[in-house]
């Protein structure tokens, strides 16, 4: 079947709105192909950093034709009545209507039959529009036209069975007003239209020109031999190869970075990986910062040793293929690393000429927040939150607080302002090379993590200190001005903050009550005169909704790790604060619920309820009281509350020990007891005290039932 082609060639892309804009560009086209009734087998986007490029496969030459039924007036209706349905449907008389009987009386029908347009003249609007539609985070004016696009769009190839479509894109004339954006697709008199055409053309510099395509498999083929690889893919991999290879002539192994192969691979259309030499007079500065600078201003690759230390090798991904082997672009690489490099060693002696201590006043000159006052002031509080959190952690609180003190000092240097993403790792070299103690150098590098799902978390007792009490500090103070997340929009990361508490501790198995740490983390905000956050909106109450906020996150956090989110409702019903017991409330209720007597409670907690509930809604009255034992008449109740009563004694003993197995296998031993009362006793008895003790036993074994979890939120 026809083939449809498209290619938007244009100045260079960033490399970052690359692939968002081929998923886009091949979604607006396809969705407008099914709403004009055009079916199609597969479609398939590419990009470069010059071009965009769509392929639609098996898109039919023409639309269906449709047949429409319309039901009009009764037969006999008023004349305004009939003129209004012709006018609907589009006809001048009722010679070209049906009469028909629908069983309660005559009716007028049209039928219009409408021939399906040959594809040809519907895609050029739906090529069009598609284009004027694609959207950018970032766009341009260019020339006298009022389009708006990432880049100047030198032209537009788009072809239909092996022939570029008539029309065009109109890009409208520049108008002078401040803020006017032209969006319409319509050619109208005046405007400066980019015709479709079916010629494109190769790499920029080994490109030979212009040329002519007639269908994908020409394109791809014409573009290839013009230097081109138009799959982004089919680029990364030529470039983990070519640095591999390159690696393996120097016996080196290649520092493997997915997002700077992603990025690389949109910045040349023909890789060429090459490897330079970094002087050995730089080695001596911390692995980060020549890493982070080669990354983030030079795109390059770097290398490790076999025993894992940096190798003085970078490789850097030319653009095209040279006569002298890449050896001039290996020397132009080489120079400019070098002055880079030069200025990062120069931060590094710079900035350990002076103590990491005495930077610490420096911080009264950085806001943190308007409202939350200086990074001092909220190095004050994190450093006496940490110290009240170091026992809870098994953390010395001398040790906790200097890390804490110290732990954003490094945002005061050369270093950590020529690269922000260098705080805390630079902190831990100074405060190395000023003999602080080790576990205090390890909290200042370790206290922001985790960073994301991926970064791992601090696991020595005053970093996990340190970095609980910096998270929390930040939650409770945006909490306490209401800056909470909204929706979409979490400008202050309190996600990613809240998300990092439960991590550190769930993974470090942290018996602590975030409850408890709350409630010191909020002391400061808490205070009308809390010198150290004069303008805060304050007068927040306990911090309830900061730990809420903490309790979905841990929903979220455990509902991706694949539990169901009926066990998650159950297992987070009751309030805990320690989030290590919640999670092993969830796994025994989830061993639990695995086995037969498991599913048997679940039954006899649900038949307790609705039992409960009824009454209690008849009633309007709790039935939560003291089961009066000399009421118990019928053996079945007897022996239930025999049982309820060694099961309390037990599992109060096993909850004190978090050994929440054990106390799902003594609620087993209720499953008998418990059918055998439903079985054998009439709970709605005619003597009022009897019915009233046997409800309080119902209740009481609820109560038993749901120590761990509520089961009534299991499903099935």
């Amino acid at each position: 079947m026809p083939e449809l082609l498209i290619e938007l060639f244009s100045e260079e892309i960033p490399a970052r709105m690359q692939a968002r804009a081929a998923e886009d560009l091949r979604r607006l086209v396809t969705d407008k192909l099914k709403a004009a009734g055009l079916a199609f087998t597969d479609a398939r986007a590419f990009v470069t950093p010059r071009r965009l490029a769509l392929v639609v496969d098996g898109v039919p030459a023409a639309q269906q034709d449709v047949r429409e039924e319309k039901k009009g007036p009764r037969v006999g209706s008023p004349d305004k009545a009939i003129e209004g349905f012709l006018k609907g449907a589009g006809l001048a008389s009722l010679d070209a209507c049906e009469k028909r009987d629908t069983g309660k009386g005559e009716f007028w029908f049209a039928v219009v039959e409408k021939k399906g347009s040959a594809t040809r003249d519907v895609l050029p609007q739906i090529v069009a529009d598609s284009i004027m539609q694609l959207s950018w985070p970032k766009s341009m004016h260019w020339g006298t036209t009022s389009f708006l696009w990432v880049r100047p769009l030198h032209h537009v190839v788009a072809l239909f069975e092996g022939e570029h479509l008539r029309g065009g894109l109109a890009l409208g004339p520049y108008p002078r007003s401040a803020g006017y954006q032209h969006h319409d697709a319509e050619v109208r008199e005046g405007d400066e239209v980019k015709k479709f055409q079916s010629f494109t053309e190769g790499h920029r510099f080994m490109g030979s020109g212009r040329f002519a395509v007639k269908d994908f498999a020409d394109y791809r083929a014409k573009l290839l031999d013009a230097k081109v690889m138009i799959d982004a893919a089919e680029r990364a991999a030529t470039i983990k190869a070519g640095v591999a290879a390159l690696a393996a002539n120097e016996g080196l192994v290649p520092v493997v970075d997915e997002g700077l192969l992603a990025e690389v691979a949109g910045l040349v259309e023909w890789p060429v990986p090459l490897m330079g030499r970094i002087d050995e007079s730089f080695m001596d500065v911390p692995r980060e910062v020549l890493t982070t600078s080669m990354r983030v201003n030079q795109k390059y690759f770097t290398f490790n040793r076999p025993d894992g230390s940096m190798a003085p090798r970078f490789g850097v991904i030319a653009n095209m293929v040279t006569e002298d082997g890449g050896k001039t672009i290996i020397a132009g690489n080489e120079k400019v690393l070098s002055a880079r490099l030069s200025d990062a060693r120069f931060f590094w002696d710079q900035d350990r000429k002076v103590r990491l201590d005495s930077r610490v006043d420096a911080l009264k000159g950085i806001v943190f927040h308007a409202q939350l006052g200086t990074v001092f002031e909220k190095m004050q509080r994190v450093r006496k939150l940490a110290a009240e959190i170091a026992p809870l952690v098994g953390a010395d609180p001398k040790l906790a607080e200097r890390a804490a003190t110290l732990a954003k000092a490094d945002l005061t240097t050369g270093m950590v302002g020529e690269f922000p993403e260098l705080q805390g790792v630079m902190g831990r070299y100074y405060a190395n090379n000023d003999g602080e103690d080790a576990a205090v150098v390890a909290a200042i590098a370790e206290h922001y993590s985790p960073l994301g799902p991926g970064n791992k978390v601090p696991t020595a007792p005053v970093s996990i200190a340190v970095a609980l009490a910096d998270k929390l500090d930040t939650l409770t103070g945006f909490f306490a001005i209401d800056e909470k997340p909204t929706g979409s929009k979490d400008p202050f990361a309190l996600r990613r903050a809240a998300l990092g508490v439960i991590r550190i501790v769930l993974e470090n198995s942290i018996a602590i009550s975030l409850n408890d740490a709350l409630e010191l983390a909020v002391k400061p905000f808490s205070l009308h005169k809390a010198e150290s956050v004069p303008t805060a909106t304050l007068d927040i109450p306990f911090p309830l909704d900061v730990f809420v906020f903490l309790k979905d996150r841990l929903r979220v956090y455990l509902r991706d790790k694949g539990v169901q989110h009926d066990f998650l409702a159950a297992a987070l019903s009751h309030i805990e604060g320690d989030f290590v017991r919640v999670t092993r409330r969830l796994q025994a209720l989830q061993t639990a619920l695995s086995t037969e007597h498991g599913a048997s409670l679940v039954s006899a907690n649900r038949r307790a309820s609705n039992i409960l509930k009824a009454e209690e809604k008849r009633d309007g009255y709790d039935y939560s009281g003291v089961v009066d034992p000399k009421r118990l008449i019928e053996p079945a109740e007897k022996a239930l509350f025999k049982h309820l009563r060694h099961v309390k004694k037990h599992t109060d003993d096993a909850l004190k020990r978090s050994d929440f197995d054990f106390v799902y296998e003594l609620l087993g031993q209720l499953r008998e007891p418990i059918d055998a009362f439903f079985d054998k006793v009439t709970v709605n008895v005619k003597d009022q005290a009897l019915r009233e003790n046997r409800l309080r036993l119902l209740m009481l074994a609820q109560a038993e039932l749901n120590k761990i979890a509520d089961l009534s939120q299991i499903e099935g």
